[in-house]
């Protein structure tokens, strides 16, 4: 694709299959999607994208990769936050991507970046892109998982690619190496447990007792443990989506003292800023 995905494909618009749903549901009703309150808004729009946006025919699914984390990093932030925002760099080449579609087709669309309420990674499943690990990462057979997904809702009626008739290969080895128990071998996952919730969207002190496994922002353990990730680092990536120098060297000390002048300048434009100042601090004062 001419804007940068590694991979594209469409599904049709339609409500989410009611197998989907009642997992999804059951997931709410156990809890374990924790303080993200907002997974249970707009109930009706993300069991039917059709509501995003009147007319909608087709989901054009696009993947963009990254690199896994480099070994000998100071400190172990989530090899996706290592680059430029992917919610900015995603938006940008799918919002130019979506002019391109409607001169040639015309109609109207809509640009999503793990911002709307819309099953990025079941509409992904559904269009062929991938399939879903027990990890819960989409994986795209040869390119692995470390990937940002993003979608462009269409007025138009594009031909549908066929789902994947396949499935991770179920070895395990994501559900072992997890250190928290956060990951079920049925493929279900507790925030509650989860590394990359705890040190990215917990607000305020850590429950008692939390091991952080000396991560300080996030967690790729049960992504870098899978097979489906053997050959990651030498997708092509985005220049925008490669790892900052910076980041690549910063100490838990630095982010201990750290101001929030010097948080908003070396953080611009990153997703780190999620955190906020506060909660880096945190992270790393729990940290040796």
């Amino acid at each position: 694709m001419a804007h940068g995905a590694s991979r594209v494909a469409i599904a049709s618009v339609a409500p989410v299959s009611d197998w989907a749903q009642r997992i999804y549901d059951r997931w709410l009703a156990s809890g374990r999607h924790a303080a993200m309150g907002y997974l249970e808004n707009y109930p009706d729009i993300r069991s039917n994208p059709a509501l995003l946006m009147p007319g909608a025919k087709s989901i054009i699914c696009c993947a963009f990769t990254f690199h896994p984390a480099p070994e000998g990093m100071s400190a172990h932030i989530a090899a996706y936050a290592l680059g430029t925002d992917y919610h900015l760099v995603v938006r940008e080449r799918l919002e130019a991507a979506a002019s391109r579609i409607r001169d040639l087709y015309g109609g109207e669309t809509r640009v999503c970046v793990d911002t709307a309420p819309l099953r990025e990674r079941y509409w992904a499943m559904q269009s062929g892109l991938g399939f879903i690990g027990i990890n819960n990462y989409l994986i795209i057979p040869a390119i692995g998982s470390y990937l940002f997904l993003g979608e462009i809702i269409s007025t138009v009626s594009f031909p549908a690619d066929k789902p994947l008739n396949s499935d991770c290969g179920r070895c395990g080895r994501c559900v072992k190496a997890c250190p928290t128990g956060a990951l079920h071998p049925d493929g279900s996952v507790d925030a509650r447990k989860c590394l990359s919730y705890l040190t990215i969207e917990h607000r305020g002190d850590f429950p008692p007792g939390t091991d952080l496994h000396g991560t300080l922002y996030g967690c790729d353990i049960c992504a870098a443990v899978c097979p489906h990730n053997a050959h990651a680092a030498h997708n092509e990536v985005l220049p925008e989506l490669l790892p900052r120098p910076a980041l690549l060297t910063l100490t838990h000390e630095e982010c201990r003292n750290m101001t929030q002048q010097q948080f908003s300048t070396l953080f611009r434009h990153s997703a780190i800023k999620r955190t906020k100042l506060a909660g880096l601090i945190r992270n790393a004062t729990h940290l040796p």
